[in-house]
């Protein structure tokens, strides 16, 4: 399967069926909550990529006996094989540009549980790297047209600033969190529960300098 979009509906496809076997309203609904917190996702697209990783031998069709009250057949659930789960894996192990980009990263952070410690952190400092970089390009741009724009105009942009500056801010805590892990004996492959790094920086603001 080719293509930013196609990779990304891939990956969640295979990482939904890794955690259980589906039939397609359950893998519908479970993708429509995942993929539509990060991006639009159409229904279309999604029989299409099935039959794709039905082709590839990553996932298998299992239909259920047919039921002898109703005289009619269950719906067809779809699982992973064990070629689809060292595909999940190779997909989980990419760490360069595409798994930083606005397309695929909340993608692959949904699936951090099953994803190798280095692996993690590359992806989060990288999406952070690609965030500063808006961010520069985003002041530049409200410093040079400020004048020119009007009140409604000037709060859109100081709201998209503000909205990618606070994923900044999540992103360094994620990151700590991180690597306080990775030195911790033992820690090093499980990932840190996401709340609980944001508790510990809110807590560490909230508490004076005195008393550190």
């Amino acid at each position: 399967m080719t293509g930013s979009r196609g990779g990304v509906l891939e990956l969640a496809v295979l990482g939904s069926l890794h955690e259980t076997p589906l039939h397609g309203y359950e893998l519908r609904k479970r993708l429509n909550t995942l993929l539509g917190m990060f991006r639009a996702f159409s229904y279309g697209s999604l029989y299409p990529c099935l039959r794709g990783l039905l082709n590839e031998g990553l996932i298998a069709e299992e239909e259920p006996p047919e039921d002898t009250v109703l005289g009619r057949r269950s719906k067809i659930v779809y699982k992973i094989t064990a070629e689809g789960k060292e595909r999940l894996q190779e997909l989980l192990s990419q760490s360069g540009p595409s798994s930083w980009e606005d397309e695929s990263f909340g993608i692959h952070f949904a699936f951090f549980r099953h994803t190798e410690a280095e692996v993690r952190l590359r992806i989060l400092e990288g999406r952070r790297s690609r965030l500063e970089e808006r961010l520069d390009r985003v002041r530049e741009a409200l410093a040079r047209t400020r004048e020119r724009l009007d009140s409604y105009t000037l709060e859109l942009q100081r709201h998209g600033l503000e909205s990618v500056e606070r994923e900044v801010r999540w992103l360094n805590e994620l990151i700590d969190s991180e690597r306080r892990s990775r030195s911790a004996p033992g820690e090093g492959d499980h990932p840190p529960d996401p709340a609980q790094a944001v508790q510990e920086e809110t807590q560490r603001a909230d508490t004076p300098e005195a008393d550190r």
